[in-house]
């Protein structure tokens, strides 16, 4: 049985950043596991967020396995509730809610510091000993990542911001508008005051931390379901990853969770633990999803050396060590791709094709360039829809074509 491993470092793709020397992130960062992938295999694009949908993991990460957003999205806020076993009936509302700092009524920090689960979870019981009952309840997630389900209220065509694209906007600016926003304005008007003096606020302060001045609710959608990735492709998959988002996508799409000590979807993970445990993984699955965070934060936070370390410790420390254990089996192959890209410069995702290579016990050298965002346009291949890759990645190819 063929062996398949896809790394994911999340918005890592970028533009060219002036303190790099006009350099993206992976023109400048050291990759030679990466680079030997790319030149000894399949370069390309794919453009994994339609245009029509907001470039972020959910509907990006959706593409890049392969399933079609304009079909199967619903919202973030249900991919993430099904990472939690969260029970929703169709006619609920799941709102992705972030711990936020605002500053000067301005979205100052998305993150709110990135602040602990630990903390994070005393503000969201504190909202649900306020404000829950039967039709509101929020649910404590990782970090600064929360929820909120609604019943009894319909929210179709209301639209709401995600906060990591909004740095240093005026709030009123990006309230939720349509049906029912009134409902979530008053939740995160009252929200303020609640946690405004809260002592963990005042402690952060007090450490020159942002405090969690504000919740955020965004990203809302019903129920989602997806289709089986091994009904659908015949392979058995396995994700690793620190964030819920994804493990929402791999429950929805019956991969297994593996969980790593030490991943914490932030700049501190534990590279190579991920490594090790995707190498553990190839024992069992068929398929192995490793998805790092690292890269996409660093790109919100518009840090560009960050950024390039996480880089190069993912290639070091993950794509280097599962590279070598994929060429002891017989039949294999590794896909690289970033979902979308996260622009230091701009701190925010956006949809611009990114750039993917695939290497493997089968497929011959392509345009032999590394790997790089212009060298993969140059190659003139590219997918779009970005979805239909995943097909062309588990299916036979010659040459470095699909």
């Amino acid at each position: 049985m063929k062996k398949y491993v896809i790394v994911v470092p999340d918005g890592a793709a970028d533009y060219p950043i002036a303190e790099l020397g006009g350099k993206t992130i992976f023109e400048a960062a050291e990759t030679p596991n990466l680079d030997s992938i790319a030149i000894g295999g399949m370069l390309g694009l794919s453009k994994t967020v339609p245009a029509s949908l907001q470039p972020g993991s959910d509907v990006a990460m959706m593409a890049v396995l392969g399933y079609d957003p304009h079909k199967y999205y619903t919202g973030r806020a249900p991919i993430e509730a099904a990472a939690q076993g969260i029970e929703v009936s169709p006619s609920d509302w799941i709102f992705r809610c972030n711990l936020v700092t605002i500053q000067n009524e301005t979205m100052a920090d998305h993150s709110a510091g990135h602040i602990s689960s630990e903390e994070g979870k005393v503000f969201i019981d504190a909202l649900n000993a306020s404000f829950g009952n039967e039709q509101i309840t929020f649910y404590p997630g990782v970090g600064y990542r929360h929820l909120l389900v609604v019943k009894g209220l319909d929210f179709d065509g209301t639209t709401t911001q995600p906060p990591h694209d909004m740095i240093g906007k005026s709030i009123e600016s990006i309230l939720p508008k349509g049906k029912n926003a009134e409902f979530l304005i008053d939740l995160i008007r009252k929200s303020r005051s609640l946690v405004e003096n809260h002592e963990i606020n005042r402690e952060r302060k007090k450490l020159g931390k942002n405090p969690a001045s504000s919740i955020w609710l965004w990203g809302q959608g019903r129920k989602a379901v997806l289709d089986s990735f091994e009904k659908k492709y015949g392979l058995k998959g396995a994700a690793i990853t620190a964030v819920d988002l994804v493990k929402g996508l791999a429950k929805l799409i019956d991969f297994d969770f593996i969980k790593v000590e030490g991943a914490t979807g932030y700049f501190d993970t534990n590279y190579k633990a991920k490594g090790i445990a995707a190498i553990e993984a190839l024992r069992k699955y068929d398929v192995v999803l490793v998805h790092v965070e690292a890269t996409d934060e660093a790109g919100h936070e518009g840090k560009a050396e960050v950024k390039k370390k996480a880089l190069e410790s993912i290639d070091a420390q993950i794509i280097g060590p599962v590279l070598m254990e994929l060429k002891k089996y017989s039949d294999w192959r590794i896909l690289v791709m970033p979902d979308h890209p996260t622009p230091v410069s701009t701190k925010g995702h956006v949809g611009d094709p990114i750039p993917f290579a695939i290497g493997g016990s089968d497929i011959a050298p392509g345009a032999r360039l590394p790997f790089s965002e212009s060298n993969a346009a140059k190659t003139g291949i590219i997918f779009d829809p970005g979805y239909e890759l995943m097909k062309a990645f588990l299916v036979p190819t010659r040459g470095g074509q699909a």
